[in-house]
Parts: structure tokens; C-alpha cells; sequence
């Protein structure tokens, strides 16, 4: 399992490895794949400052419950950043392989825990103010 993790984070740090394998898939499959991977990286910054602001600007909020909602939405930004990586490198592989995308759960996860912490601010500004 930890020599998985290593293998697959070394990839992220040398696109020669991940070049070397399969053929050259059409260089449009390629820079869509980038287009996605920067996309998530967008996503991530987003939920950064969405975090930065609710610890900033919602004094209003209880203490302890501002700081869960920040975490969370911290949190998700950072996962978004490995995520992109991580995917961007599953996929290019698979195209280059000739094998079906990588699939996974990811969107969904951050989707709902994006609107139940949207919804927690919601309720927590209804009953603060």
C-alpha cells in the first residue's frame, strides 16, 4: 500500500515516467486532460478563500462553528489540489494504455460536503441575525 502511495506520487513529479508508457494519445485528448486538471486547481483556490473568508469575515458566527465550516472548506481546497494532480496522471496514463478513464467518487464528495457546509452558514446567519 505505501509503496503504491510512493510509486503514484512520483509519477506527479515526473511526466518522463508517465510519457514512457503507452503511445502518444492525440494531443487533444492531452491538453483537455490539462484543461480538467487546472479546472480542479481553480476548484481548490475557490475553496481556499471561501475558507479564508468565512474565518474573516463571519465574526458574527460562534467561534468554534466558524472554524469547523473554515476547516472544512480549507480542507476540501487541499484535497482538490492532490486530487487534480492524482487524476491528471490516471488519466493521461489510461489514454496512453488504451484503457477506460479512471472513474471515481471524489466529485461527489466534495459536491455535497461543499453544499452542507454552504447550508450550515445559511442556518447559522438565519439564527445569528
Amino acid at each position: 500500500m505505501i509503496r503504491r502511495a510512493r510509486d503514484a506520487v512520483r509519477l506527479w513529479f515526473s511526466p518522463q515516467l508517465v510519457r514512457a508508457e503507452g503511445s502518444q494519445p492525440d494531443y487533444r485528448f492531452s491538453l483537455a486532460n490539462e484543461r480538467t486538471f487546472l479546472a480542479w486547481l481553480r476548484t481548490g483556490l475557490a475553496l481556499l478563500a471561501g475558507g479564508i473568508a468565512v474565518d474573516q469575515f463571519l465574526t458574527g458566527l460562534p467561534g468554534p462553528f466558524r472554524a469547523v465550516v473554515a476547516v472544512v472548506l480549507l480542507a476540501g481546497g487541499g484535497l482538490c489540489a492532490i486530487r487534480a494532480v492524482n487524476h491528471w496522471v490516471r488519466t493521461e496514463r489510461a489514454m496512453r494504455r488504451g484503457e477506460d478513464l479512471p472513474a471515481g467518487r471524489f466529485p461527489a464528495l466534495l459536491a455535497v460536503t461543499t453544499a452542507l457546509a454552504a447550508l450550515a452558514v445559511v442556518v447559522a446567519v438565519l439564527v445569528s441575525g
